[in-house]
């Protein structure tokens, strides 16, 4: 999942090297190498005659941004009241054991980062497990074990 700078200056010609572009250049990075590596961010400083310290603040500021590689599968067990209450500190336990990692890790063949979330919003499904945009309600031990199965 890493990235060369050929690939990043291809992303900076198809946004014409254009520093208005810049989110949507990190965005499409991020997306390419599942973060976004320093010397990346030094080669599109010089490219686009944006200062290091700039490309910094907005890496660090968005939460879709991680400056560390993360898993290609990226899954969020909500925490939420409704999830709380109703076992999600044992969902989130049973997959930091299954992955070996714990909640904020990633694997380190990076399959997965494993994250804990305030709200997903589907209370109703709760507790919830999401992996990448697909959301998986009424989770227990076992049933998480199964998902992590589906992206072997």
């Amino acid at each position: 999942m890493d990235i060369s700078l050929e690939r990043v200056d291809e992303i900076l010609l198809e946004h014409d090297y254009d520093s208005s572009a810049l989110i949507a250049v990190l965005q499409q990075v991020q997306h390419e190498a599942g973060y976004l590596p320093v010397d990346v961010l030094v080669h599109i400083s010089e490219k686009l005659g944006v200062s290091a310290a700039r490309l910094q603040a907005l890496s660090t500021f968005y939460k879709s941004f991680s400056l560390v590689p993360t898993g290609r599968h990226k899954m969020a067990v909500c925490t939420g009241t409704a999830c709380h209450v109703r076992g999600a500190a044992q969902v989130l336990e049973g997959l930091e054991r299954e992955l070996g990692i714990k909640s904020g890790g990633t694997t380190p063949d990076r399959r997965f980062t494993l994250e804990s979330v305030r709200c997903l919003g589907c209370c109703s499904l709760a507790p919830v497990v999401r992996v990448g945009e697909r959301v998986y309600g009424t989770m227990d031990q076992r049933k998480a074990a199964r998902i992590l199965e589906e992206y072997q």
